[in-house]
């Protein structure tokens, strides 16, 4: 007698030798009568009744044969009763963790320190929930735990790209900063304005900004992220300019820093606790159409601090198309900005091709990690929750 093998978990699930049993009583057959009939040794069969022997796909097909049942029968029945042997884990940590992986980047997060590496599930678990400020993993982090929910930018944020806003929310709070006021971050911008010339003078941006009230600070990004920067809010009176340096160019530097300015400058993003801004230099920076108007105006207000948009578009009408090295260093001069920011501006405007004059382009990330709280960059913090 054959019985069906249905597609649930059954109470008890017997090993397949119990089935050959019933099988060779119900035909008045022997063990060794059968050993003979598969042409294996006695002790074969022996062992596959007691369940000390697995059911091998050679096997299964000479007992399909002698109980003409066909051998997936008898390899549906191994498969049920090894799988059954496997003891289930009372917390259920494949699962969890698979939920925990979803919902951040665990690993990296681990390597970095953001939370304290560990086996534990359920310590793992708790420190993924506290990092992101939850209870469940079913609920939606949110920076300010009583925020509205909605999203904070245009556009959904990924785990990675989520987990990277509450580091940088965490650690600026280390930040040591004087009292922020609309008349000192004016002063602040002021400041800003007469470091634009030389690549050195980035060192000075933190302190700048902590004078006006403004936390600064870096964060290196994460694999498959596209993260410059973010306007972050501890509450009113608290802003926070988190960057990732994820290009080392000077162009890059300042417009990421700039953009974010303008964010607090307008208190954009303070409802929700903060706004993070990708993609904003680079060959993969948009043109602006496809963003919402706090962005553009950002964008805008960037770009004229450091060069105002009539003088680019006169320097480009005049010299359009031979922007030689000597043009953009006169412009450069005259301006008083470094020569990178200029061919960045012209790069983005695409005015010439991001091969042009990338010698220009002076590296500011090892001034500005040495400067200001860093996080990444081969210096990780150890401050995991």
């Amino acid at each position: 007698m054959i019985v069906e093998v249905m597609d649930r978990t059954p109470a008890e699930v017997f090993p397949p030798g119990e089935f050959i049993r019933e099988e060779i009583e119900a035909r008045g057959w022997s063990q060794v009568e059968l050993a003979e009939i598969l042409g294996r040794p006695p002790r074969l069969v022996s062992e596959l009744i007691a369940g000390k022997r697995a059911i091998t796909p050679e096997t299964a097909k000479g007992l399909g044969e002698a109980f003409n049942t066909g051998a997936q029968f008898w390899m549906n029945l191994e498969s049920s009763y090894r799988l059954a042997q496997v003891k289930q884990d009372s917390s259920n940590s494949v699962a969890r963790r698979a939920k925990l992986y979803e919902k951040a980047p665990v690993k990296e997060m681990m390597r970095r320190y953001w939370i304290q590496p560990t086996e534990n599930i359920d310590v793992l678990e708790k420190s993924v929930m506290d990092f992101l400020h939850i209870k469940s993993l079913d609920d939606q982090p949110q920076l300010l735990p009583h925020a509205a929910r909605k999203s904070t930018s245009y556009i959904e944020h990924t785990p990675a790209e989520q987990a990277w806003l509450f580091r940088a929310r965490q650690l600026a709070q280390a930040v040591d900063v004087k009292s922020f006021s609309e008349a000192s971050f004016t002063t602040a911008l002021a400041r800003l304005k007469t470091l634009l010339r030389d690549p050195e003078d980035v060192r000075q941006v933190p302190r700048v900004l902590a004078d006006a009230g403004v936390r600064f600070l870096v964060v290196e990004t994460l694999p498959q992220t596209r993260i410059d920067g973010a306007c972050l809010w501890l509450n009113d009176k608290s802003p926070v300019i988190a960057v990732s340096l994820r290009f080392d160019r000077i162009d890059g530097f300042w417009h990421t820093l700039l953009h974010e300015c303008a964010h607090v400058k307008h208190k954009d993003g303070l409802e929700a606790g903060g706004l993070l801004d990708l993609d904003l230099v680079g060959e993969g920076s948009g043109t602006g159409e496809e963003k919402p108007a706090i962005e553009k105006r950002a964008d805008d207000f960037a770009a004229n601090f450091s060069i105002q948009k009539s003088d680019l578009d006169n320097f480009i009408l005049r010299v359009r198309p031979l922007f030689s090295k000597t043009k953009i260093q006169g412009l450069s001069a005259r301006l008083n900005v470094h020569q990178g920011i200029v061919v960045g501006q012209l790069q983005h405007r695409k005015a010439i091709p991001y091969s042009h004059s990338r010698e220009m382009l002076a590296k500011v990330r090892h001034i500005v990690t040495e400067a200001a709280l860093t996080d990444g960059f081969g210096s990780f913090l150890t401050t995991a929750v």
